[in-house]
């Protein structure tokens, strides 16, 4: 069977990591990266990429590829998927699809239009304990689940080595008019969308919203679910604190349990990644692009959809526009 070929436009902190899993992957034979910054392009060349493009509009014109990781900012998220689809390339794209609803639908009809597959980037579906827990959740171990509780609360933008020297962050970062949101749109879109796995359409929701540094986007966000189960959620976002907490939490009716993806030792996590190129807290983002590439060659639609990434971002929108304030 020939093998894959995969190009990656953006070599960010996440582009980087599908780079690293990439070359690992023996269903993939071909790697070709796109950023603007020769440093980023020369790193990639040492890290295994076939090929490298200044501009992300040659890439796609690239024969060798057969699908593109889209790893931009959100802002060009429906420009390149626009370009991608009409260049016969499937799609892997990060979240959030867009920055609005209109956007994200978009980019999904552009890729119906060209017999695009496109598959969202939402890691956390594939990592072992929210699986585990759909599975546990899914077989009535637990009963009926009353209320859920999901939590992303990180740095977000703010990250510090060593706690004290904070990281360059690009300028789009802090442009709600570039991202479409804040602490919300960016890690909170990862607990709706687990959610909507686990429990269905959201029906109605309802946030807070903090401003704790002054930005014109949310830093922080506690939002308030229904879900068309029945069961009620409360979902916590943040971009304030230097620590690292991704959890779920379920209430049955039966048993209670709480899961949780740790972020671990780093040095640990980096010398995995440069002996094996996988790490334990990475494992997830290396089997999404293992199955992505699995439903190219066996020719079927991959999960979560881009109408997946659609209804994470009108859940996103509503509780926007039913912002609670006291």
């Amino acid at each position: 069977m020939q093998k894959i070929g995969i190009g990656i436009t953006g070599l960010g902190y996440v582009g980087n990591i599908h780079l690293r899993h990439l070359v690992k992957l023996q269903n993939v034979g071909y790697v070709a990266v796109a950023d603007i910054s020769k440093r980023a392009l020369a790193d990639a060349k040492k890290s295994g990429a076939h090929m490298i493009f200044s501009e992300y509009q040659d890439l796609l014109k690239d024969p060798n590829i057969d699908a593109v990781i889209i790893a931009l900012p959100t802002h060009l998220h429906l420009q390149c998927a626009t370009q991608a689809a009409e260049a016969g390339k499937h799609i892997f794209l990060e979240k959030p699809i867009a920055r609005n609803p209109q956007e994200a639908k978009e980019i999904i009809s552009v890729a119906q239009k060209n017999s695009i597959k496109l598959m969202m980037g939402y890691h956390l579906r594939f990592e072992h304990s929210f699986r585990e827990l759909k599975t546990r959740s899914e077989s009535g171990e637990l009963g009926e689940i009353e209320v859920a509780y999901g939590t992303f609360v990180s740095s977000g933008p703010f990250f510090h080595r060593g706690g004290h020297t904070p990281v360059p962050v690009p300028e789009w970062w802090f442009s709600k008019e570039l991202t479409g949101g804040g602490a919300l749109m960016d890690v909170g879109s990862h607990i709706v969308n687990l959610l909507r796995w686990y429990f269905g359409e959201i029906v109605d929701i309802k946030g807070f919203f903090g401003h704790r540094y002054n930005l014109d986007f949310e830093d922080s966000a506690v939002c308030f679910g229904k879900f068309e189960s029945g069961t009620s959620a409360v979902i916590t976002a943040g971009y304030f604190s230097q620590g690292f907490t991704l959890e779920l939490e379920f209430f049955g009716t039966v048993d209670n349990v709480l899961a949780r993806h740790r972020q671990g030792n780093r040095l640990v996590a980096a010398a995995q990644m440069l002996t094996t190129g996988k790490s334990r807290f990475w494992q997830a983002h290396y089997d999404e692009l293992d199955y992505f590439v699995k439903c190219l060659e066996n020719d079927s639609d991959p999960s979560p959809s881009g109408q997946d990434g659609l209804k994470d971002i009108e859940a996103i929108y509503l509780a926007y526009k039913n912002e609670i304030k006291l």
